[in-house]
């Protein structure tokens, strides 16, 4: 397998749902084995890796969000993912919608919400990585086999080059997450471990 590599200028990092209701143990989903599934990935500690990476070469960060606002729903019921959302977990302003302490936007960072499982869904993600030029993108943050491959799917199908960080990413459970690895995206994206990125980009 070659050496990753990345150039800062046109690399941008996708930071996907890393928010307390998704990978802490106090969290809304910790009973469905996300927390754990977390924990057992180091998932926390392998994005600031990234993201720390990414900030001192100057690449490019993008968090994105889920959330579900309170009142009407709006998220729908078409598919069993969204029944899984709210009323409550990740409720926009919450605790449980935060992102997780010490991975929040830093200066020119830009935060954007959504309510579908891509990043791109919803989002002027496309056209505000465009016009920064970029051409590669490294996906980070939960769950492996919903937002994190939605997002790269829509990436790749968008024409950027992706990278799914496999210790920066988690989901439920192991089986799931590597179902996404080693099946799912295997055509679709390069499956990097957070080492290899952080070369990639210098540090």
């Amino acid at each position: 397998m070659s050496e990753l590599s990345l150039t800062p200028s046109t690399t941008a990092v996708l930071v996907i749902d890393m928010q307390n209701d998704n990978v802490l143990a106090e969290g809304a989903f910790a009973a469905t084995g996300a927390a754990e599934h977390a924990s057992a990935q180091n998932v926390v500690g392998n994005v600031r890796t990234v993201l720390d990476a990414a900030r001192a070469a100057g690449a490019a960060v993008f968090h994105n969000i889920i959330v579900v606002y309170p009142g009407r729903d709006v998220g729908g019921t078409n598919a069993p993912i969204f029944n899984m959302l709210g009323p409550e977990s990740l409720k926009r302003g919450s605790w449980g919608a935060q992102i997780v302490d010490g991975l929040g936007d830093l200066g020119d960072e830009i935060v954007l919400e959504r309510m579908r499982m891509s990043a791109f869904n919803g989002s002027s993600l496309d056209f505000m990585l465009r016009n920064l030029g970029i051409t590669d993108v490294v996906v980070v943050g939960v769950w492996t086999n919903m937002a994190v491959e939605h997002t790269a799917r829509d990436a790749a199908d968008h024409g950027y080059r992706v990278t799914v960080v496999s210790d920066a990413t988690s989901s439920i459970n192991a089986d799931w997450h590597q179902a996404a690895l080693s099946f799912a995206l295997t055509n679709i994206v390069t499956i990097a471990d957070t080492a290899a990125v952080t070369k990639a980009l210098g540090n």
